[in-house]
Protein backbone atom coordinates (compact mmCIF):
# COMPACT_ATOMS: atom_id res chain seq x y z
CA UNK A 1 0.00 0.00 0.00
CA UNK A 2 1.47 3.68 -0.97
CA UNK A 3 1.92 5.17 2.37
CA UNK A 4 2.85 8.92 2.46
CA UNK A 5 2.76 11.59 5.69
CA UNK A 6 -0.54 13.52 5.99
CA UNK A 7 1.90 16.65 5.50
CA UNK A 8 2.45 14.81 2.23
CA UNK A 9 -1.32 14.16 1.66
CA UNK A 10 -1.91 18.00 3.00
CA UNK A 11 0.84 19.21 0.27
CA UNK A 12 -0.92 17.23 -2.57
CA UNK A 13 -4.32 17.34 -1.80
CA UNK A 14 -6.43 20.77 -2.43
CA UNK A 15 -8.20 21.76 0.99
CA UNK A 16 -12.10 19.53 0.23
CA UNK A 17 -9.81 16.82 -1.35
CA UNK A 18 -8.25 16.01 2.02
CA UNK A 19 -11.28 16.43 4.37
CA UNK A 20 -12.82 14.03 2.36
CA UNK A 21 -10.23 11.60 1.30
CA UNK A 22 -7.94 11.15 4.46
CA UNK A 23 -10.70 12.66 6.78
CA UNK A 24 -13.37 10.82 5.67
CA UNK A 25 -15.70 13.74 5.25
CA UNK A 26 -18.20 14.15 2.61
CA UNK A 27 -19.43 16.32 -0.20
CA UNK A 28 -23.09 17.94 -0.07
CA UNK A 29 -25.17 15.54 -2.50
CA UNK A 30 -25.91 17.21 -6.17
CA UNK A 31 -22.61 19.13 -5.83
CA UNK A 32 -20.31 16.85 -7.24
CA UNK A 33 -18.56 16.92 -10.75
CA UNK A 34 -19.06 13.54 -11.54
CA UNK A 35 -22.80 12.83 -10.33
CA UNK A 36 -23.81 13.54 -13.52
CA UNK A 37 -21.13 12.65 -15.59
CA UNK A 38 -22.17 9.98 -18.45
CA UNK A 39 -18.77 9.56 -20.93
CA UNK A 40 -16.97 6.02 -21.48
CA UNK A 41 -13.55 5.75 -19.63
CA UNK A 42 -11.99 4.91 -16.12
CA UNK A 43 -12.76 6.59 -12.48
CA UNK A 44 -9.74 6.52 -10.27
CA UNK A 45 -8.35 7.81 -7.38
CA UNK A 46 -8.27 11.41 -6.95
CA UNK A 47 -5.51 11.04 -4.49
CA UNK A 48 -2.87 8.39 -5.98
CA UNK A 49 -4.43 7.91 -9.64
CA UNK A 50 -5.50 4.13 -8.94
CA UNK A 51 -7.85 3.23 -11.15
CA UNK A 52 -11.50 2.38 -9.28
CA UNK A 53 -14.04 1.84 -11.81
CA UNK A 54 -15.42 1.66 -15.15
CA UNK A 55 -18.27 3.68 -16.39
CA UNK A 56 -19.75 1.41 -17.70
CA UNK A 57 -20.94 0.42 -14.07
CA UNK A 58 -22.37 4.07 -13.17
CA UNK A 59 -25.47 4.58 -12.62
CA UNK A 60 -27.92 7.28 -11.60
CA UNK A 61 -29.15 6.39 -8.49
CA UNK A 62 -31.01 9.66 -7.04
CA UNK A 63 -28.51 9.54 -4.23
CA UNK A 64 -26.51 12.81 -5.56
CA UNK A 65 -23.46 11.32 -5.63
CA UNK A 66 -21.72 9.31 -8.30
CA UNK A 67 -22.69 5.52 -7.89
CA UNK A 68 -20.81 2.75 -9.07
CA UNK A 69 -22.77 -1.35 -9.50
CA UNK A 70 -19.31 -2.20 -9.47
CA UNK A 71 -15.34 -1.75 -8.93
CA UNK A 72 -12.48 -3.36 -10.94
CA UNK A 73 -11.13 -5.75 -8.96
CA UNK A 74 -8.70 -5.74 -5.97
CA UNK A 75 -9.42 -1.63 -6.46
CA UNK A 76 -11.42 -0.96 -3.16
CA UNK A 77 -11.07 -1.96 0.74
CA UNK A 78 -14.17 -2.32 3.02
CA UNK A 79 -14.27 -1.44 6.45
CA UNK A 80 -17.22 -1.32 8.97
CA UNK A 81 -18.15 2.25 9.89
CA UNK A 82 -20.41 2.96 12.65
CA UNK A 83 -19.93 6.74 12.59
CA UNK A 84 -22.60 9.12 12.65
CA UNK A 85 -24.59 7.18 14.73
CA UNK A 86 -25.36 4.28 11.34
CA UNK A 87 -23.64 1.15 10.27
CA UNK A 88 -22.68 1.36 6.86
CA UNK A 89 -19.36 0.28 5.23
CA UNK A 90 -16.83 2.12 4.19
CA UNK A 91 -15.16 1.65 0.97
CA UNK A 92 -11.47 3.16 0.61
CA UNK A 93 -9.07 3.19 -2.06
CA UNK A 94 -7.08 -0.63 -1.96
CA UNK A 95 -3.50 1.17 -3.27
CA UNK A 96 -3.43 4.13 -0.30
CA UNK A 97 -6.54 3.84 1.58
CA UNK A 98 -8.08 7.06 0.84
CA UNK A 99 -12.20 7.86 1.37
CA UNK A 100 -14.30 7.04 -1.25
CA UNK A 101 -17.42 6.84 0.22
CA UNK A 102 -19.96 3.99 1.31
CA UNK A 103 -21.62 0.71 -0.35
CA UNK A 104 -24.62 -0.49 0.28
CA UNK A 105 -27.16 -3.39 -0.45
CA UNK A 106 -29.95 -1.24 -2.38
CA UNK A 107 -28.70 -0.94 -5.58
CA UNK A 108 -31.24 -0.93 -7.85
CA UNK A 109 -29.23 -3.04 -11.05
CA UNK A 110 -28.07 -7.05 -10.72
CA UNK A 111 -25.56 -6.72 -8.66
CA UNK A 112 -27.72 -5.38 -6.01
CA UNK A 113 -24.88 -3.29 -4.96
CA UNK A 114 -24.44 0.67 -4.82
CA UNK A 115 -21.09 2.33 -4.47
CA UNK A 116 -22.17 5.88 -3.15
CA UNK A 117 -19.21 7.89 -4.13
CA UNK A 118 -17.63 11.57 -3.29
CA UNK A 119 -16.88 13.23 -6.98
CA UNK A 120 -13.84 14.79 -4.98
CA UNK A 121 -12.38 11.47 -4.38
CA UNK A 122 -12.09 10.23 -8.07
CA UNK A 123 -10.65 11.33 -11.54
CA UNK A 124 -11.50 10.43 -14.89
CA UNK A 125 -9.46 9.74 -17.93
CA UNK A 126 -11.47 9.36 -21.14
CA UNK A 127 -11.03 5.91 -23.29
Amino acid sequence: MLEKTEAEWKKELTPEQYRVLREKGTERPFTGEYNTHYEDGTYSCAACGNDLYKSETKFDSGCGWPSFDDEIEGAIMRKRDVSHGMIRTEIMCANCGSHLGHVFNDGPTATGIRHCVNSVSIDFKSE
